[in-house]
């Protein structure tokens, strides 16, 4: 379930600038499709920020993801860096976003850095895969 309150107005954790309610939170309510891979690595990110996983479910190509998601309570998203993009444009099929996820644990403070790949599905972006590295 997508969180409510003023979340809302609050800058979304995707780290874009834009209140969450504007960029974000309507697709984590499902009121839109993203139109770029980069979009929906965005609104993943902050949904792994919110504890989100319907959204996370919903946006995994079902070929790949796992048969049940579960919350890593122990992990806090600190922030978002896209490091570049390939493809995933509005007239793409295809797409990869390069980015750089920090967190911090009871151990303390990481970073994921992964490739994800994307691809459209009935028209709408889905999460295949991704390499980290």
């Amino acid at each position: 379930m997508s969180p409510t309150g003023p979340l809302h107005r609050a800058a979304c954790p995707c780290g874009s600038g834009k209140p969450y309610d504007a960029c974000c939170g309507r697709l984590h309510r499902g009121a839109a499709a993203a139109v770029t891979a980069e979009e929906l690595m965005r609104s993943r990110y902050a949904a792994y920020a919110l504890g989100d996983l319907d959204h996370l479910f919903r946006t995994w190509h079902p070929r790949t993801r796992p048969d049940e998601l579960a919350a890593n309570r122990g992990l806090t998203w600190t922030g978002l860096t896209i490091v570049s993009t390939a493809g995933g444009g509005p007239d793409d099929e295809t797409g990869e976003v390069e980015f750089r996820a920090a967190y911090r644990t009871a151990d303390g403070a990481g970073v994921l850095h992964e490739r994800s790949r994307f691809a459209r599905r009935a028209g709408r972006w889905v999460y295949v895969d991704g390499d980290v590295g």
